[in-house]
Parts: C-alpha cells; sequence; structure tokens
C-alpha cells in the first residue's frame, strides 16, 4: 500500500505567479521578437516580416479584436488561404483570449454556415478571393459576424484586414489565457457522414504539440518551412507556432501547384515542408523541365492515408527525406511518427519503403498509444497482424467536441480516445494502420484491409489513384471492388490489373470487380469511400 506523500511537500508549497504560469504556444513568438528581432518570420512573395513586425502586427490585430469586443471564449473565424494574415490569426485571436476557428477554404456554403452558426462565430476575417463563397455561407447561417475583408479594394463597402489592424495598439500588453485549459482553436472534423464535429483545442496541447514538432522533426535554428499543408486542418499541425520556437521562416504559398513549390524550394533553401500523399505525388509527377536543383535533402513530413510504397521510393530518388506522420484533427494533428532507425539505411530499397510506410510510435508530447480491442480494451498481440483500434491517452488529444457532450463521452469511452482507424502492433512497438473501422472488408469471415489492396495496385504504373470498399457477394457476404482513375496517357483494364494483383495478394483479397471513372473526394482530397459503397449498394 502506498504511503501518503509528506504533505509539505504540496501544502507549504503553494503555486503563485513566480512559479506557476499556464503554458501557451504564444510565448514563442514573443521571444523570438525579443532575441532575434531582426531575422525574416514570413516570406510570402514581395512581402518580408521580421520576428519583431510579425510579433507586433499579432498584437495590434489582438488589440483591434478586444477593442471590437471579443474577451474569453468568443469565437474568430477566418476564411483565408496559406498567407501572412493566417499566420497573424493563429497569434492575434488567442493573444486576446478569444478562440480561433480557421475554415476549410475548399468547403462548400452550406457546410461553412453550419460551422458558423455551431461556433456561434463573432467576427469572420476573409481573403478578397474568397468573399464570394463568404457571403452565400453568410446569406444561408443564422448568425451575422462583422466581416473583415484581406485585400479589400479601395472602394469596397467592407472593413479593410490592414485598416482594422491599424486600430489596434502595436505595444497591447497580450493576454495570456487565464487557464491552459482554455481553448485556443475549434477545428471541424471533415463530417462526410453527416455534420462535422467541432474539436476544440487547448493552449497546452498546443504548446506541447509545437514544441514537440520541432524535437520530433529535428528542426534546425533558422529552419525553412514551405507552407504546402493547409494552415486551416488542424491549425497547420501546430507548425504556426512551432517555427518561432526556432527562428525559422515561414515561406507561403496561396495555391499548391508544382511549379511555384520547386522554385520556393531552390530559391528560399527550403528545409521542411508538410503534406498529404497527393502532394508527394505531384512533386514526383512534375515535368522535368519545371524541376529545380535541390541544395540539400528536403524534410517532407506526410500523414492521412497511408502513402503507396511506390510514391515512397520516386520521392526518395527525388531528393527527398520521407518521415510518415499519423494523427487526427482530435490529436492537433500528429501524434504518431515513424522514428527512423540509421541500421534501416542499409536495407534495400523495397525493405527501407516498407519501413518507412508504417505510421510508427507515440510522438513526444503523447503519453499513451495503444493498438486495443474495442470491446474490451485490452492490447491486441504485438505480431503485426492481429487487427484493433488505434487509441491515444495524453495532453495532446482534445479537450472534446463543442457542444456535442455524446459524441464526447463515445470518444473517450473507457478513459482512451477512440480513433476509429484499424491497425497492428509489430514487435517493435511501431504501428501500422491497416483501415478504417467502417473501411475493413470481411469476406468469409475473414478481415482484408483495403488499404493493402490499394497498395498493390499503386505498384502498377497505369494507376494515378486507387479505392477499394467492400461490395456484397451472396456467397462471401462481401468481397473487394477497386475504383481506378488511370495515370494520363495509360490504358490499363480489368484483366490486366487482375493479372497484376495475383503477383501481390492472396486469392481471398483480390479485388472481384473493377470501375474505371473519377473518384470522389471531400474538401480536404479525402476519398469519399461512402460515395463510392452507395454506387454499389444503388
Amino acid at each position: 500500500m502506498a504511503r501518503p506523500m509528506n504533505s509539505a511537500y504540496n501544502d507549504e508549497l503553494p503555486r503563485n505567479a513566480a512559479n506557476y504560469q499556464p503554458l501557451t504556444p504564444l510565448i514563442f513568438l514573443q521571444r523570438a521578437a525579443d532575441v532575434m528581432p531582426h531575422h525574416p518570420a514570413i516570406i510570402h512573395g514581395d512581402q518580408r516580416f521580421s520576428y519583431a513586425e510579425f510579433y507586433q502586427r499579432s498584437c495590434q490585430l489582438a488589440s483591434a479584436l478586444t477593442k471590437a469586443g471579443m474577451a474569453r471564449g468568443d469565437t474568430v473565424s477566418v476564411l483565408l488561404p496559406n498567407i501572412p494574415a493566417m499566420l497573424e490569426a493563429h497569434h492575434g485571436v488567442p493573444m486576446c483570449q478569444a478562440v480561433l476557428h480557421a475554415i476549410n477554404t475548399r468547403l462548400d456554403a452550406s457546410t461553412i454556415a453550419f460551422q458558423l452558426d455551431h461556433a456561434q462565430s463573432k467576427i469572420l476575417i476573409v481573403d478578397q478571393a474568397l468573399l464570394p463563397l463568404a457571403q452565400a455561407a453568410l446569406a444561408l447561417s443564422d448568425v451575422a459576424p462583422e466581416l473583415i475583408i484581406n485585400d479589400s479594394p479601395a472602394d469596397s463597402e467592407h472593413l479593410d484586414y490592414e485598416q482594422f489592424i491599424a486600430t489596434g495598439d502595436p505595444d497591447f500588453q497580450w493576454l495570456m489565457p487565464e487557464d491552459e485549459w482554455d481553448a485556443i482553436s475549434i477545428g471541424y472534423t471533415s463530417g462526410t457522414t453527416g455534420n462535422p464535429k467541432g474539436v476544440v483545442s487547448h493552449h497546452r496541447g498546443a504548446y506541447l504539440l509545437a514544441q514537440g514538432n520541432a524535437l520530433v522533426a529535428n528542426m534546425p535554428r533558422h529552419s525553412t518551412y514551405l507552407w504546402t499543408l493547409p494552415m486551416f486542418h488542424c491549425n497547420g499541425w501546430c507548425f504556426p507556432w512551432t517555427l518561432s520556437v526556432l527562428f525559422g521562416t515561414h515561406i507561403c504559398l496561396r495555391e499548391v501547384r508544382a511549379e511555384p513549390i520547386w522554385q520556393a524550394l531552390a530559391e528560399h533553401k527550403v528545409t521542411h515542408l508538410c503534406g498529404a500523399p497527393p502532394v508527394m505525388s505531384l512533386l514526383v509527377s512534375t515535368p522535368a523541365e519545371q524541376r529545380r536543383k535541390l541544395p540539400h535533402a528536403v524534410e517532407f513530413f506526410t500523414a492521412a492515408a497511408p502513402p503507396p510504397k511506390k510514391v515512397l521510393a520516386d520521392m526518395e530518388a527525388a531528393g527527398f527525406n520521407v518521415t510518415q506522420l499519423y494523427g487526427l484533427t482530435e490529436t492537433y494533428g500528429p501524434a504518431v511518427v515513424n522514428e527512423w532507425h540509421s541500421e534501416w539505411d542499409t536495407l534495400d530499397a523495397d525493405a527501407r519503403t516498407a519501413y518507412k510506410a508504417r505510421q510508427g510510435v507515440r510522438y513526444l508530447p503523447l503519453e499513451q498509444l495503444k493498438v486495443l480491442d474495442p470491446d474490451t480494451l485490452k492490447p491486441v498481440p504485438a505480431d503485426g497482424r492481429t487487427i484493433g483500434e488505434v487509441m491515444f491517452r495524453g495532453n495532446v488529444v482534445m479537450k472534446g467536441y463543442f457542444r456535442n457532450p455524446s459524441a464526447t463521452e463515445e470518444a473517450f469511452a473507457g478513459g482512451w480516445f477512440h480513433s476509429g482507424d484499424l491497425g497492428v502492433m509489430h514487435a517493435d512497438g511501431y504501428i501500422e494502420l491497416k483501415d478504417r473501422s467502417k473501411d475493413i472488408i470481411i469476406s468469409g469471415g475473414e478481415n482484408i484491409s483495403s488499404i493493402e489492396i490499394e497498395d498493390a495496385l499503386y505498384k502498377h504504373p497505369a494507376v494515378a489513384v486507387a479505392a477499394v470498399v467492400a461490395m456484397p457477394h451472396e456467397k462471401w457476404g462481401e468481397t473487394p471492388c477497386a475504383f481506378i482513375e488511370r495515370m494520363p496517357e495509360q490504358t490499363v483494364n480489368e484483366e490486366a490489373l487482375i493479372a497484376h494483383c495475383r503477383q501481390h495478394l492472396a486469392g481471398y483479397k483480390m479485388p472481384r470487380h473493377f470501375v474505371f471513372a473519377d473518384i470522389p473526394r471531400t474538401a480536404t482530397g479525402k476519398i469519399q469511400k461512402h460515395l463510392l459503397r452507395k454506387q454499389l449498394n444503388n
């Protein structure tokens, strides 16, 4: 039986302002401005902002928002691409104790309207290029947030962003959170099967993950980070706050296109960038005349669906060192990393690629990561075969779902965050995703991973995109059906793909049917498998 702790260690040593402050990532920018005021913080085309200017403008935004009535717990929404104003919003909004709601710029008006209403938005900052979308959403919403336009024309009826922040005090004493558990942001899940859920993140988690990024990614001082990952997605995996830790430089991009990416990689000597597998496919499929010689190996961090092994091999050949991450909006972005072992460098290309395709081990600031039986909450055997549900526990797990207590309770059942992702645990403690729980195919009592089939299909040179779902079968209950998008100017038919799959898959895992068609995606580029299943059941 444990002995009680000597009470003098606690009762006689209370917290006070000298020895206890709430954790918040906002202090990173303040420190960078104090220590490296003239170092370039943001580059966007011809625009340049030093750390002193970045900090001052963020403080002015916080001051202007305070004058506009924003206070603790008020929601400020932004509909912005990856531009300096978006970086300022990640600091200025929480600097006045408000909550940042970064909206996916690819959503439709009705979904944005739902988010504005659900988040109870008070102010909406919009880029001029996205104003028609914002106005369409506001016409459908119940709330009527004050509208502020970035890059507004001189004759506009709306308040311009630069005019708005000019009303703020550059010497504004920004407000620390009253509690590190206070919300710093709300971000919405993709909502492929219903209304999206509002994921609430707190200052403590953002602080820990921002530092964790720097350490896990082994980012040196003055790293240069290219914004190919949307900042609206999980707050850009907390990298808007990470770069200040390192006195790094943000390279902003309005659009993710091959030519400007390659240009930025070479001209700004980019050291790091992040993105989903489609960004990697974009890079490796760029014509040779548009590519630029890279001054060094570039670190590329990828998440979302497990990348095809062929794409990983092509990225390595193109001069990128790819690190696989995994996480969710509910874990502030990446909470799992494929920590690389130096002895793996000596393996052949196929073996290295197989190791790179694994999601990995828990992120530095995450306390526990397990693959558990969803019914018993007991760990599955670490045999690389037994499938269970990936679950998280720690300080970089969300506060919960905004105004949705039943969904929050369900997600945290048994004291774990249930990801809904299925995977295996390898003997060395590394996890590997196999599917979403709703995407697993059960054929004749056997569990079949759609990801494994897709990975085999991607090995065919004519396959650009593959998505595998279950289709009804009289005898087996379900069998795999493969939807295929062909590479440009490539032809392939069902017979050829069947022959190809026989070389890579067990017989019971073979797709029984192929559909050659455009594959539907969400606004964030995720394949909408529920729509594919619906096609098969109609």
